[in-house]
């Protein structure tokens, strides 16, 4: 079962599963939520930054987070990284705070459509109820950022050592940009096991291998990305000033597909683990591999009245 056959038909049923039904519509709604996020974010970091360091290390340190983004988005980002950099500590303590109200409400919001878009992948029938569903969208929320904020301070740590010098510092390069995987991965692969399913714990093996696809997917998604909007399509000729907000979020729109292709993907693994556990029963007409992907529909009319 472990031929690479049988990891070609589940990596075919789970880009069925995670570009199929409603899916679609989740994307849209985490990007949209992340693109509103992600400024929010760069405040608090720097006001965090600020505290730690020196003006001119924010500038040049807390650019090492653009890396990662298309050359096409990067100046956008980079733009609001130096004006923030160069701001008083009273400007950015008040903007980091707005930032925060503004932030954690978009991260609240798109965390909420990224778990209903895994539990969806994961064919979960019963919706969480209200309080227990924004819990847990909250505090997956916190505990992103919680990573996200020691994987840019790992970062930055890196980028600092490499400054000192190749005698004290140079063992910090091979592993700069290696963090950003690494802090993706372990955050993917306890998202897989702890909030897609409702009933118990997504298995390691299926979250782990999930988180690992996932990442992976996403190097290569913002590679692409960078290609596309770079050498195949120019945006800026179509959309002008706003080309770099459009470039930046294509980019996360493809990454969340990357999320959800990796929670399709564990999914799969699972039902795999489970068939050949169960006895082999005869597939009945009513019961199609189509029909028992839930879709949003079909949740709909299941809750009660």
């Amino acid at each position: 079962m472990t031929t690479p056959g049988h990891w070609g038909r589940l990596a075919a049923k789970a880009f069925a599963r995670s570009w199929g039904r409603d899916v679609m519509l989740y994307t849209g709604g985490v990007s949209f939520f992340a693109l509103l996020a992600v400024f929010p974010a760069i405040a608090i970091l720097i006001g965090f930054y600020k505290a730690v360091l020196s003006i001119g290390q924010v500038s040049e340190q807390a650019a090492a987070l653009a890396d990662v983004m298309p050359y096409a988005a990067r100046a956008i980002f980079l733009q609001e990284i130096e004006r923030l950099a160069n701001a008083s500590a009273s400007t950015v303590s008040t903007q980091s705070f707005l930032a925060l109200v503004i932030g954690g409400y978009a991260a609240h919001r798109g965390f909420k459509a990224l778990l209903a878009g895994l539990n969806l992948i994961h064919d979960e029938t019963e919706p969480h109820g209200f309080f227990r569903f924004n819990l847990l969208a909250f505090f997956v929320a916190l505990f992103a950022f919680a990573l996200f904020t020691v994987v840019s301070g790992a970062v930055v740590t890196s980028r600092l050592l490499e400054h000192t010098g190749p005698g004290e510092g140079g063992g910090g390069l091979p592993a700069n940009g290696l963090w950003p995987a690494l802090g993706l991965a372990v955050g993917l692969t306890l998202l897989y096991r702890y909030a897609m399913s409702h009933r118990t714990p997504v298995a390691w093996g299926p979250s782990i291998t999930g988180g690992v696809i996932a990442t992976v997917f996403s190097t290569i998604s913002s590679w692409l990305c960078a290609i596309y909007v770079e050498q195949i399509a120019p945006l800026g000729a179509t959309y002008g000033s706003v080309g770099a907000v459009v470039v930046l979020l294509i980019w996360l729109s493809w990454n969340v597909n990357a999320i959800f292709y990796g929670g399709a993907f564990a999914t799969e693994m699972e039902i795999a683990a489970r068939s050949r556990q169960a006895p082999e029963l005869p597939e009945t007409p009513e019961e199609t591999s189509s029909e028992r992907v839930v879709s949003l529909s079909a949740r709909r009319a299941s809750r009660p009245r």
